[in-house]
């Protein structure tokens, strides 16, 4: 599948992201720029929708917080000014524990958990840029969920700085978040209420 469009071949930063119209979503990878339309879709809004839920039931009281896109996760490298950073992305889904990273800007680092709810636009950028890039700054366990598949892809970063080979689960699988000691997603319910649609198109 096609990458989303890019602006032009130069080198941008968080600083000018910034002054970007507000009525517009991007993503900065390396300095590139990614066009985040079309906007996602019902079984997309969905997904999202009930991962959320579950999440946010299970750390009701506890000291990790739950966020959705829009929200910007803003990476800079060692040393580097946030203005000067060239990666800002915005998950579908994330979980930050460590709140010194929340800012009203954002998240500053890497978030624990990653989500990612693939649409036909991006999936390609998902599944590779973005896949090397949360290993690369740090996120403890990538999720991958595929709507139309009905089926999720797990990967858990090692002692090595690397991803192990990935899990897959299907709909009738309650995976383990690795990350909150005793969560998991019943995927029967991630997946229920678009169930009718997604066997007859």
């Amino acid at each position: 599948m096609a990458l989303p469009m890019r602006k032009e071949e130069l080198k941008y930063t968080y600083g000018d992201y910034l002054h970007w119209p507000e009525g517009e979503r991007w993503e900065i990878i390396d300095g590139v720029p990614y066009d985040m339309s079309p906007a996602p879709s019902d079984r997309h809004q969905i997904v999202s929708r009930e991962l959320s839920f579950q999440l946010v039931a299970h750390l009701r009281g506890k000291p990790c917080q739950v966020f959705s896109a829009p929200f910007d996760v803003i990476l800079p490298e060692a040393g580097e000014k946030e203005e000067d950073a060239e990666t800002v992305v915005q998950p579908d889904i994330m979980v930050i524990c460590d709140r010194t990273k929340i800012t009203r800007r954002g998240c500053i680092g890497a978030p624990d958990l990653v989500i990612e709810i693939l649409s036909p636009s991006t999936a390609a950028k998902d599944k590779n840029e973005k896949k090397a890039l949360y290993e690369y700054a740090g996120v403890s366990e990538l999720w991958i969920v595929d709507p139309d598949k009905k089926m999720v892809t797990v990967y858990l970063r090692n002692e090595n700085k690397r991803y192990n080979l990935p899990k897959t689960y299907d709909n009738e699988d309650t995976p383990t978040v690795h990350i909150l000691p005793g969560m998991k997603i019943d995927l029967s319910l991630v997946f229920a209420d678009y169930g009718i649609q997604a066997d007859t198109e």
